[in-house]
């Protein structure tokens, strides 16, 4: 029993601890912008299933605290479906009942009755809140902890890899990858975890001199104690730099602000890039993480915070600062798969109003229906092979073993 609460706090509690805030951001970004156009809101709901407590304000939006925490929702007044979109018919259907009840002008109050423009804006409101919170928790953390910059130096290389093939050598300083300029070992990794079976070609420096070398990384299966058992690109070098190599420097504000927008857009890219390779089947999908990875991170990153100084205070510090940088990362891979253009996202609304914008009227009922059937069927596939992904990393029998 032991076993279980403790692996139920190290992984279940973070992940849900997380989740909710994120997703409850998320959702004030779409209730902010709304209630800023007039819109009229029947609920605002952290979590799911039964309430736990509940009030109603002033303008009668009910507010409430449900007892599963797994994120939580908005409700407009007016809402059809979940779909949010209703077609003509039902548009007319809607605003005849709300000038009934209400009187004439009472339909300017909904949702479905606002300008395309206000409609779009409450909608990208959402994904947009999760930018921001990332970029609030990076700049948090950049003004805490200041940067420090690690050279790219080369202290291993392994035999028999593309690394040692390309002619690799050890304290060589990796200066740029396919003509762009890399500071830091870490963006040497994440080109390299990109470019499975695509040739790179690196620039260095060896004792001053320049030297011209091409690798093609492999991908290789590894044991990741965050990520699980991956099969991930790699050419073949450790990287061990010297004392020379390490810069640090404290951020103001405003300098750690700038630093988590390049962090935002950095993340974004390689998102993007790995969708793509997936789609061009250069990429497995093996990186792609459900909820059974996103929790297994939350519990790894605890982990190392709480071994990473015995001392209370120390413990405490680094706990926090470690799940502000998680929280970051998983709030910008939210806002990322809300935008996919996939009915039933924020993206397919913004795709439909597009749509409409250029025809003058919503989409038709008929394409709105099979559009959610399609957009839910490829959200459950996503769902599903994310969720196989995270059984084979994680090892899931011996995960539940643990747990005996």
């Amino acid at each position: 029993m032991t076993g279980f609460l403790g692996q139920t706090l190290l992984y279940i509690v973070p992940f849900l601890l997380v989740l909710t805030f994120i997703v409850t951001i998320h959702e004030l970004g779409h209730f902010l912008v709304a209630r800023a156009f007039g819109v009229k809101i029947d609920r605002f709901s952290i979590g799911f299933g039964k309430t736990i407590v509940a009030r109603t304000d002033r303008r009668g939006t009910e507010w409430r605290l449900a007892w599963l925490p797994l994120g939580g929702y908005v409700k407009f007044a007016g809402d059809l479906d979940a779909s949010s979109v209703p077609d003509q018919a039902g548009l007319a259907e809607l605003k005849q009942r709300v000038v009934a009840e209400g009187g004439a002008g009472a339909e300017r109050d909904y949702f479905h009755f606002k300008p395309i423009w206000q409609r779009a804006l409450i909608v990208a409101a959402g994904p947009a809140a999760n930018f921001l919170l990332a970029m609030v928790l990076f700049t948090v953390l950049f003004s805490v902890v200041g940067e420090q910059i690690v050279a790219p130096r080369v202290a291993r290389v392994s035999p028999g890899t593309p690394a040692a093939e390309a002619g690799f050598q050890p304290r060589d300083l990796i200066l740029a990858v396919n003509g762009q300029p890399v500071l830091e070992g870490a963006e040497v990794t994440r080109i390299v975890i990109m470019s499975a079976g695509d040739p790179l070609r690196f620039t260095v420096d060896r004792g001053g001199r320049q030297v011209f070398l091409t690798a093609t990384p492999e991908r290789r299966v590894e044991d990741d104690e965050l990520a699980g058992r991956v099969r991930i690109a790699r050419i073949g070098l450790e990287m061990s730099p010297l004392a020379q190599d390490f810069k640090y420097r404290r951020l103001n504000p405003l300098e750690a602000a700038g630093k988590g927008v390049d962090t935002i857009g950095d993340t974004v890219a390689t998102t993007g890039t790995y969708i793509g390779r997936i789609f061009t089947g250069k990429e497995s999908g093996d990186l792609l993480n459900g909820p059974l990875g996103i929790a297994k991170a939350a519990g790894g990153v605890t982990r190392q915070a709480v071994a990473a100084n015995p001392d209370p205070v120390w413990m405490a510090a680094n706990l926090a600062l470690t799940f502000l940088q998680f929280a970051a990362i998983v709030s910008i891979g939210i806002g990322i798969v809300n935008l996919l253009p996939i009915p039933v996202l924020d993206g397919g609304h913004l795709l439909f109003y597009g749509y409409e914008a250029v025809a003058r009227r919503p989409v038709p009922a008929r394409v709105q229906e099979v559009g959610y059937r399609v957009g839910l069927a490829l959200l459950a596939g996503l769902m599903l092979f994310a969720t196989w992904n995270d059984l084979q990393k994680l090892s899931l029998f011996k995960f539940l073993g643990g747990l005996a």
